[in-house]
C-alpha cells in the first residue's frame, strides 16, 4: 500500500487573500472553491483547502519543492512587490536566499501570518 499526502485545511483572516497570494506566487491554477473552502490545487494532486476563520491561530509552517524555474519567478515577485523575505525560519537574514544542499531556498509570510517556504532540493540533497 502507497501513502500519499492528499490535503490540509489551512485557517485564514480572508480566505481569498491568502489563497490567491499563494496561487499567484507559485503560479498554480487559480483556487477553486468547494463547500465552504477555497482549494489551491498543487502540482502533485495535494492540496491547501482555505476556510475563512475569525478565531485567532498559530502562524502555520508549509513548505513547497519548486522547480528552478518556479523559485526564478517566485523570488522576482517577491523582490518586485516588496514582500519581506529571509534566508532562514528565524528571519535574520531578511532580503536574502539560501543556497543549502546545492539548492536555493526563501521564507516569507503569507497575508493570514502563515510561514512559507520554497526549496529547490530537500534538505540533505537528493
Amino acid at each position: 500500500m502507497t501513502v500519499r499526502f492528499n490535503h490540509t485545511i489551512v485557517a485564514a483572516k480572508d480566505k481569498v487573500r491568502s489563497a490567491s497570494f499563494l496561487a499567484e506566487l507559485l503560479g498554480l491554477p487559480e483556487p477553486q472553491p468547494l463547500g465552504h473552502f477555497l482549494v489551491v490545487k498543487l502540482s502533485d494532486g495535494a492540496s491547501l483547502d482555505y476556510i475563512e476563520s475569525s478565531n485567532d491561530f498559530p502562524g502555520q509552517h508549509y513548505a513547497f519543492l519548486v522547480s528552478e524555474d518556479v523559485f526564478d519567478s517566485l523570488i522576482s515577485k517577491i523582490r518586485a512587490r516588496g514582500i519581506q523575505h529571509w534566508a532562514d525560519p528565524r528571519g535574520q537574514h531578511p532580503g536574502e536566499i539560501n543556497t543549502h544542499d546545492g539548492g536555493r531556498g526563501v521564507y516569507f509570510q503569507d497575508p493570514s501570518g502563515h510561514y512559507l517556504e520554497a526549496l529547490t532540493v530537500p534538505y540533505g540533497g537528493w
